[in-house]
């Protein structure tokens, strides 16, 4: 079952709110999940993309979606990820980046997700 899935609006319609973490960094999928002890529950009514992924992009977050709330509930489970306080935590999984954040609510986790960008060859700047 698909847990993910890309939409897009027309440029005449009202656009959607940006859920999850804010970030500068696009595209992205955010969304706010449901934690109900050490579990997250995605609802899609609460997840939206910012910018556009391309396909094969979109399929490989997919896949890598459910890995990435496995590490988020590890994270729960260890008290790294706090629903009293807020601090972000980071997890990585096949080339992206969730960053997650309860910002100290109770039973609500935020997240963005992106693309995470290969290191530069080239080292100087």
């Amino acid at each position: 079952m698909k847990e993910i899935q890309s939409s897009t609006t027309s440029k005449d319609s009202t656009p959607s709110p940006a859920w999850g973490l804010q970030s500068t960094i696009t595209p992205r999928l955010g969304a706010r999940l449901v934690q109900q002890g050490n579990h997250l529950h995605f609802l899609a009514d609460r997840a939206g993309f910012v910018d556009t992924f391309e396909p094969d992009a979109l399929k490989t977050l997919d896949a890598a979606f459910p890995v990435l709330i496995e590490q988020l509930e590890a994270c729960l489970r260890s008290g790294e990820l706090d629903q009293r306080r807020q601090h972000c935590v980071t997890v990585q999984y096949a080339g992206f980046t969730c960053d997650a954040d309860t910002l100290g609510s109770f039973g609500h986790v935020y997240l963005a997700i992106y693309q995470t960008l290969s290191p530069s060859i080239d080292a100087h700047s």
